[in-house]
């Protein structure tokens, strides 16, 4: 009978102990511990949202990247144009003075002062220049005695030509009175004394030559009526 109430016995303390231990864990369990494990939960997962919003960033860093892809764009665009105004303006043949290769020229005979010829000059097609030079070198012929001597008359200095803009300059062959003189068919013309490429024009008709004299350009055809002063 001892030996049941015993055994009995040992069976309720092992129950004792283990409702002990049970108390004893659940009073471990503290609120504020649960707290402090629940905090670190959602610390956790708040870290875990950084890192993907720092991932996000790195995609706005890629958007960046493409903002620096226009900005280059747009630096092209700035390049063509500052190129466009350079070849603006180094035009050739564009406000410089005029060489007699960059004109045109039309001779013709007038019965006006006893007899001339008017010589009009027109700049090439895309020529724009201008007669520095107020007087034009006329010759007949490569004589010293043919070279036709200027009269001052006329004289709009510097002449703009371009377009249909043109200069007249007359120029008698012959000044004296008498039967002498030599016969030439052409006229050589030439905007400078210096100018290497001097135009010869052919003469509507043959010349008598002997002492010729030459006006400066004019803008008009009366103003380059020769007379000797």
């Amino acid at each position: 009978m001892r030996s049941r109430r015993a055994a009995r016995s040992a069976r309720l303390v092992l129950a004792a102990v283990a409702v002990t231990a049970l108390a004893a864990t659940t009073t471990a369990c503290d609120p504020d511990d649960l707290d402090a494990s629940g905090a670190a939960t959602p610390s956790a997962a708040s870290s875990g949202s950084s890192g993907s919003s720092g991932g996000s960033s790195a995609t706005g860093g890629s958007g960046s990247s493409g903002s620096g892809s226009s900005g280059s764009t747009s630096g092209g665009s700035t390049s063509g144009g500052s190129g466009d105004s350079a070849d603006d303006s180094k035009k050739d043949g564009y406000g410089q003075s005029c060489g007699t290769n960059d004109l045109d020229f039309t001779v013709t005979s007038e019965s006006q002062a006893g007899g001339y010829y008017l010589i009009t000059a027109k700049a090439k097609s895309g020529i724009t220049c201008y007669l520095d030079v107020n007087t034009p070198s006329v010759s007949f012929g490569s004589g010293a005695d043919g070279v036709a001597s200027p009269v001052g008359q006329g004289g709009e200095d510097p002449i703009k030509l371009t377009g249909s803009a043109v200069a007249y300059t007359g120029v008698n062959p012959k000044s004296t009175n008498d039967n002498s003189g030599k016969e030439f068919e052409n006229v050589i013309i030439a905007v400078t004394d210096e100018d290497p490429d001097p135009a010869e024009l052919k003469l509507p008709e043959t010349a008598s030559v002997d002492k010729p004299i030459v006006t400066n350009w004019s803008l008009t055809a009366d103003g380059a009526v020769p007379r000797i002063v």
